[in-house]
């Protein structure tokens, strides 16, 4: 063969290598889920301005999903730890996993580390972290839940016993 017919022949495999790999990347879905719901914690006992022991209940549901092949179009979680706390000191950094059950039956399991911070009355929260096992592992979340600020006149008298409000879930 000639000088020249290789250089088109190389060009040739060349192009249908690079179309065959742009095809193949193009061909794979971007995993991203997206989800909104609720979230409420309870705190037994009541949490007071007076730190101590309380015993945290969390539940969360995931009403709609949206997720690239949609099959997750819902999902949830619960949790119960214990916490040294008041209403002066509730807010903080801390880490952790997080187990959500899918729709499907699935689970998926978030390890991160969290922080919350009081704004405009509200009292929000961002868990950032990786998901760990199960489907979409390997894939970076961003969870932020928003609740009501706590009622300062309860610190003083029963304590503040539950907290309900938006969560939001970001996988990517």
């Amino acid at each position: 063969m000639r000088r020249s017919s290789w250089a088109v022949l190389v060009a040739v495999v060349a192009a249908v290598f690079a179309m065959s790999a742009t095809a193949s990347v193009r061909a794979q879905p971007l995993q991203v889920v997206q989800c909104t719901g609720t979230e409420t914690t309870t705190y037994s006992p009541g949490v007071l301005f007076q730190a101590r022991e309380i015993n945290l209940s969390t539940t969360g549901t995931f009403t709609s999903c949206l997720d690239a092949t949609g099959q997750v179009i819902s999902g949830g979680y619960g949790e119960q730890f214990t916490l040294f706390v008041g209403c002066n000191d509730l807010l903080g950094t801390f880490t952790g996993q997080r187990t959500i059950t899918w729709n499907t039956g699935a689970t998926s399991v978030i390890t991160g580390s969290g922080s919350s911070t009081a704004i405009a009355g509200q009292v929000v929260t961002v868990f950032t972290g990786t998901v760990t096992q199960g489907p979409f592992r390997g894939s970076s979340v961003v969870q932020t839940i928003t609740l009501p600020q706590l009622n300062a006149l309860k610190c003083l008298t029963t304590g503040i016993t539950d907290a309900t409000g938006v969560t939001t879930l970001t996988l990517t």
